[in-house]
């Protein structure tokens, strides 16, 4: 199964391709769609809408797994990140593409085994598991590619089978 992890942002969307089948995961694709900052926000969603279609349709993806929102300290960047998930949200959806959205606490839990594990534990776990020589680049690449990781674990368990049923 082809799993395309998304990290979304208005600045940054990191995003990692995987291909996971009987418990061999690998990592095929990993980057990041960058809007620049000077440019007027609407316009940065257009871009990030744009970029995911373009991606999609080359990723060719069986599931899209992204990341839900948490609202920490700044709510203003948090309403930004909202406006850019809902316009990947809406690509996936005209692609035709199931979407799963996974807490950051269940990201931690599938790829470390501790539902608060560090940023750090998250990314050295994840380049143990894909046998990675160098943690990929940028950040949220990295944790596109551990939210990519999280539905692997989770699509494969015996309760995701059972409820398929």
């Amino acid at each position: 199964m082809r799993i395309l992890g998304i990290d979304p942002g208005y600045g940054i969307t990191g995003f990692g391709l995987i291909e996971a089948e009987r418990g061999n995961t690998q990592l095929l694709k990993c980057g990041a769609i960058t809007t620049p900052a000077g440019a007027d926000f609407s316009a940065r969603l257009e871009m990030i809408y744009e970029d995911m279609r373009a991606l999609l349709e080359a990723a060719k993806p069986d599931a899209v797994a992204i990341e839900e929102l948490f609202f920490g300290q700044n709510v203003t960047t948090g309403i930004g990140v909202a406006q850019s998930r809902g316009v990947i949200l809406l690509a996936i959806r005209q692609a035709g593409l199931q979407v799963y959205s996974y807490k950051p606490m269940q990201v931690k839990q599938a790829v470390v085994g501790y539902g608060n594990a560090t940023k750090h534990q998250v990314q050295d776990m994840t380049k143990r598991l894909l046998h990675l020589e160098k943690l990929p680049k940028p950040d949220d690449a990295a944790d596109a590619i551990a939210i990519a990781l999280c539905h692997a674990r989770s699509s494969t368990s015996l309760l995701a089978q059972f409820q398929q049923r």
